[in-house]
């Protein structure tokens, strides 16, 4: 068995000569108790994985053999077939739609977004519809909903899949996320692949806890996009698309530099993969999410630091710092405060005494922001009237910084 590696260690304290020099730059760092969400860059970087990316900005590499190399690294970790790195997870969603619209025909490739006169439809739940799935439409597909929504949902039925695919049906597809009235992955896996159908799951943000990363290939997906720049601890420029190979390879030849002839085409990840497309596309549309070798030596360094260690240690630290500052919150008598676990994150829910909840959570966040140092905090429950404060990156030294700011601001201070 392979000894995991240690918990991490904390990120650079403020005050420090990161921050200096970030401010010397004109750039104001802020404390994040948002989590890891892309409007602040996504996570942290591991030194480790900072030198990486470091050593691959100075040396070239063919982006082929990378993202051979990446493969094996996917595979290995998600129990697929094969795996990619791409710009994001929304990237790896995109490349998973071209990929099911296009498999391995250059004509059609070479005319994505346009699919007239093939196969360009891909079943969804309705109760699956969110604003991410842009990333599947943009690459031309049209979306066939099936099931309803609110709360008389009967939950969806066997046969309204079925009847909903067609000769026009290009794959199925299917977040993640915990949603009420829908078909469990593993019988919309059955029910597809019956119809030779592949099934594309978006699991951008189901990590932690790391058995997710095998999850979802197990009940039966063809190709599940996760996030790097989450709890892997990668670039936030990066995602990983795992799943099929042959579909997997479609995906990567669609975002490579195609300035090459027949002749000299090593195929998407070099060995047998040119047998399956021999004749090169020029340029797919796959290239408008291109990821350079940097950002695939990073995750890769990531993902392997994320699938050895021990996570327990952050789980507790996450609970105590959480029970930390619900404590002082509810000692404030200015709102009331409970310790929520999402995906093994503690999160710091505080509803604000007033008489328009939502608007005085609204207030709450915005004051935090408005001080030096500026604390970030999550608007997900802010329609139900509270603050989210996840701590997942808080660093020990914000900790009180933060304790303080909410006793000044909820009048305990």
């Amino acid at each position: 068995m392979t000894e995991r590696a240690a918990a991490p260690a904390r990120p650079t304290a403020p005050g420090t000569a990161d921050r200096r020099f970030l401010e010397e730059l004109g750039i104001r760092p802020v404390i994040n108790v948002a989590g890891s969400v892309s409007r602040l860059g996504g996570t942290s970087l591991a030194p480790e994985v900072v030198e990486a990316m470091a050593a691959a900005s100075r040396s070239f590499v063919p982006l082929v053999e990378l993202q051979a190399w990446a493969g094996r690294a996917i595979a290995e970790a998600t129990g697929a077939e094969a795996g990619c790195v791409a710009s994001g997870a929304a990237a790896c969603l995109f490349l998973a739609s071209a990929a099911c619209l296009a498999r391995f025909d250059p004509a059609v490739m070479d005319r994505l977004p346009d699919t007239t006169g093939i196969p360009n439809e891909i079943v969804v739940h309705r109760a699956h519809r969110n604003p991410y799935d842009h990333a599947i439409r943009a690459a031309g597909a049209k979306f066939v909903e099936i099931g309803y929504l609110g709360p008389a949902n009967p939950g969806t039925r066997r046969w309204q899949l079925e009847s909903a695919i067609s000769e026009r049906t290009a794959a199925v597809f299917y977040p993640a996320a915990r949603t009420l009235g829908v078909l469990p992955l593993s019988e919309v896996a059955e029910i597809a692949h019956a119809h030779g159908l592949p099934v594309i799951v978006d699991a951008a943000e189901m990590l932690p806890p790391v058995e997710n990363l095998r999850r979802f290939i197990a009940e039966g997906a063809d190709l599940v996009a996760y996030s790097g720049g989450k709890a892997i601890g990668a670039p936030a420029a990066s995602g990983m698309l795992a799943g099929r190979r042959d579909l997997i390879l479609s995906a990567t030849a669609q975002q490579q530099d195609m300035y090459v002839r027949p002749a000299s085409w090593p195929g998407p990840q070099g060995g047998d993969s040119a047998r399956l497309l021999p004749d090169p596309p020029q340029q797919p549309i796959g290239r408008i999410v291109k990821v350079g070798r940097e950002e695939i030596v990073g995750f890769v360094v990531a993902l392997r630091r994320y699938v050895e260690r021990d996570h327990a240690p952050e789980v507790a630290r996450w609970r105590t710092i959480a029970d930390r500052i619900a404590a002082a919150v509810n000692r404030s008598g200015g709102a009331e405060a409970e310790v929520l676990i999402d995906h093994t994150v503690s999160i710091v829910a505080i509803t604000v005494s007033g008489s328009e909840p939502a608007e005085a959570a609204a207030d709450l966040i915005a004051k935090l922001r408005g001080q030096e140092p500026r604390i970030w905090a999550g608007e997900d429950y802010i329609d139900e009237g509270r603050v989210a404060l996840n701590v997942q990156h808080i660093r020990d030294d914000e900790v009180d910084v933060v304790i303080a700011r909410l006793e000044e601001l909820l009048g305990t201070a």
